[in-house]
């Protein structure tokens, strides 16, 4: 008979409990390119990315006793991330670049950030105009408040629900929505003036 593939709270308990090199190498594995690639998105820079990765999994080994039983891994693991990403930001005074042209995670139907304030209306012809989307996207991303930028981040490209973000983040997912609405309707508004149809 096969053994269940252990859960990755049965895995991060191992490594509290009985500092279980093998089970911290298996979240490793699991994580480690998802991590990489948030990090990626999140810093605009791959060199940048490979080292704060490194820094999370440090972190998260030695945070590894503060990990509560009944709590989920996931928002845990994105949130060590996300804190070490802005702790090299603050460090490195680095502007961070994020490709948004990635599926929300079936929000809606595999659409992008760029369909859902652009519009999904394009033609073969505007085909052409779509990465100059996506770099303006990205600049006004850049400018929403921190606390705006890491949710729609989370949801739209890393397809987390809203009740991980809400975890990850340590405020309520009525909040969650809350910001990405109000981040939605700024960059809406945004791109409806920079095209001149507001």
């Amino acid at each position: 008979m096969v053994s269940a593939v252990p859960t990755d709270e049965d895995l991060i308990c191992r490594v509290r409990t009985a500092d279980d090199e093998v089970a911290f190498e298996s979240l490793m594995h699991r994580y480690e390119q998802k991590i990489l690639g948030y990090l990626r998105r999140y810093l605009g820079n791959a060199e940048m990315a490979e080292d704060v990765c490194q820094a999370t999994f440090l972190r998260v080994h030695l945070k590894r006793h503060s990990f509560t039983d009944g709590r989920r891994f996931r928002p845990w693991l994105y949130a060590i991330a996300t804190h070490q990403a802005i702790d090299a930001c603050r460090i490195a005074r680095r502007h961070r670049m994020v490709e948004l042209d990635t599926g929300l995670g079936g929000a809606t139907d595999g659409a992008t950030i760029v369909d859902v304030i652009a519009g999904d209306e394009a033609t073969a012809d505007d085909r052409a105009e779509q990465a100059e989307s996506r770099e303006w996207i990205a600049s006004a991303v850049q400018e929403l408040p921190e606390r705006m930028r890491t949710p729609l981040m989370l949801v739209y490209q890393q397809g987390m629900k809203y009740h991980e973000v809400a975890a990850s983040m340590g405020i309520p997912v009525g909040t969650v929505k809350s910001r990405l609405h109000t981040a939605l309707t700024r960059l809406t508004r945004s791109w409806q003036e920079s095209q001149g149809t507001n």
